[in-house]
């Protein structure tokens, strides 16, 4: 069966294709349109579609619109309620709704050739919840999905059997953690439904001095949800402009709301936990994305494996909602074999883009050690390799390289992205040298999803990567999936070492990750980088005398 999978209502708008239960394709609209996001989640963008993601998901299968046996909506306008019945404040709500109930229609404009009847729509949240539950490796699973609204409500939980989803609990709308977050969020001065892995950040550097306030406030139910009462966030710190810097105050409000993040998320997964007596656990949402409560956990919950959909927010329910109709009809399903399921290029196209942009390039004989001996060097490389990454991290196919052992070097990759310079960057480490180094979070982690303790031997060795609070949010590197990066780790360890190198998103603030060639060399000609590896080619920068 040929299922396209799409999300469009809220944010993230997004397209995957399944065939017989294999994940071919995945693409987020932002990565061809080059709007961050691809479009702010209000009402008024709402019929906007990801258009070019989805022509891109059927070329490059061969699949002509007509030859699609399913197209799964990730929203279900049947069991959408009015905002204000369901608590909200949202005057434009049903605008929103509106366009889901005429999205059949909506698609068949933009792919030509499809038949509007073949468009089914697959509930928010259980669609979030086959991204996780019949995407994660190992069979039998329970599922977490918290995020800020579907329908009708800003959660799930339970258990797929077989393939076949179990409803365990739902938490009905107004109480939802991702809103509280998001308010969080804007409160602080930071961008709604975009910024909340700043908080998350920004927690780090405070003191949870107001966690009584938020334990009255939000706390988990006996029924498997929660409450989150409204909090006059004014009372407890003033108010953020985006212009102005932080204060210890606006760290502490963040360090509370995080922790108690945390302590209802332990409290949720619990619950379930009881009732299953399962050893898996699968999540999904926007909420999952927060790393640090994810390996809290693994840490201090009762499953030994915790796995946690790479594009966990809303994009994931394109994917979600493809597996479920698939499922659905009889399809195998098949985990996920990686999060590198977008766009990639051949090196004859890459060489072509080179010589179109008349950029002088060499090929040397291993760019994976031309690389290595660039950052031994102290060099910053943009890294383009393979197809790129469905999901918000960079894996190593769009990623920003530095050498982790210079403290300086956090600074410098923050203006080179132009962001604040309280944000983290991220270690890649080989996986079989990762837990001497690593420790407290899931070993191996392919997805960057779980920060970990850095063991106190190494912080002063790759002092780049280690947060605030003495951890880093770790991607491992095994040479089964990727022989390229694994190679120009080992040779970058042969030089320095070090078995770490410091890995961010390649794009500068404000912009999507880079996705193809012609978005590499634009990033590259305005951004201080070293190197541009690109393929099995390099592009360096000239010196300025």
């Amino acid at each position: 069966m040929k299922v396209l999978g799409v999300n469009a209502l809220f944010h993230d708008p997004a397209a995957a294709l399944v065939v017989d239960g294999v994940t071919v394709a995945a693409a987020e609209e932002e990565r061809f349109s080059r709007r961050k996001h691809g479009h702010r989640p209000v009402p008024f963008a709402a019929w906007e579609l990801p258009e070019l993601a989805a022509r891109w998901c059927l070329e490059h299968a061969g699949l002509e619109p007509s030859d699609l046996d399913a197209v799964a909506y990730s929203y279900d306008p049947a069991l959408a309620r009015p905002a204000d019945q369901l608590g909200l404040h949202d005057p434009w709500d049903h605008l929103r709704q509106e366009y889901a109930r005429r999205a059949p229609g909506f698609l068949a404009t933009a792919l030509p050739g499809l038949d509007p009847g073949d468009v089914e729509f697959v509930p928010h949240h259980l669609a979030h919840a086959a991204s996780a539950g019949l995407a994660a490796p190992g069979g039998d699973t329970d599922v977490l999905v918290l995020d800020g609204r579907g329908e009708a409500a800003s959660h799930l939980a339970g258990r797929y059997v077989d393939g076949t989803f179990q409803t365990l609990a739902a938490q009905s709308l107004p109480h939802s953690l991702g809103l509280l977050y998001e308010d969080v969020t804007a409160h602080l001065g930071f961008l709604r439904s975009s910024d909340e892995y700043k908080v998350m950040a920004l927690a780090s550097y405070g003191t949870p001095r107001f966690l009584e306030e938020l334990r009255s406030a939000v706390r988990a139910t006996d029924g498997g949800g929660f409450r989150t009462d409204p909090l006059d966030w004014g009372t407890l710190v003033k108010a953020r402009r985006a212009d102005e810097p932080w204060t210890a105050d606006h760290a502490d409000l963040a360090a509370s709301v995080q922790l108690r993040l945390e302590e209802v998320l332990l409290d949720l997964v619990r619950w379930v936990q009881e009732r299953t007596g399962g050893t898996r656990l699968a999540l999904a949402g926007g909420v999952a994305l927060n790393c640090v409560a994810n390996s809290r956990i693994f840490a201090e919950g009762p499953y030994e494996h915790v796995w946690v959909q790479p594009a966990a927010g809303d994009a994931g329910t394109a994917l979600g909602a493809a597996l479920q109709v698939a499922r659905s009809s009889g399809d195998p399903y098949v985990p996920m074999r990686g999060a590198d399921l977008g766009r990639g290029w051949s090196d004859a196209e890459i060489e072509r883009t080179l010589r179109t942009a008349k950029l002088p390039f060499e090929r040397p004989a291993d760019v994976a050690d031309a690389v290595a001996e660039c950052l031994a060097a102290d060099g910053i490389v943009a890294w383009f390799q393979g197809r790129s990454e469905y999901g918000p991290r960079a894996l190593g196919h769009r990623s920003l390289l530095a050498h982790p052992g210079r403290a300086e070097n956090l600074e410098r990759l923050n203006d080179v992205k132009g962001r604040e310079q309280f944000r983290p960057v991220a270690p890649m480490v080989s996986q079989e040298r990762a837990a001497e180094i690593f420790s407290r979070g899931p070993l191996p982690s392919p997805y960057m999803l779980f920060v970990h303790d850095v063991a106190s031997a190494w912080r002063d060795r790759i002092p780049t990567v280690v947060h605030v609070d003495g951890t880093a949010r770790v991607q491992t590197v095994s040479p089964e999936d990727e022989p390229l990066v694994a190679r120009m780790l080992e040779r970058f360890a042969a030089r320095t070492g070090l078995p770490v190198v410091v890995n961010t998103s390649l794009n500068t603030s404000g912009r999507p990750m880079v996705d193809s060639p012609q978005d590499a060399l634009e990033c590259f000609g305005s951004a201080p980088v070293d190197l541009l590896a690109i393929g099995p080619f390099v592009v360096r920068r000239p010196s300025v005398e």
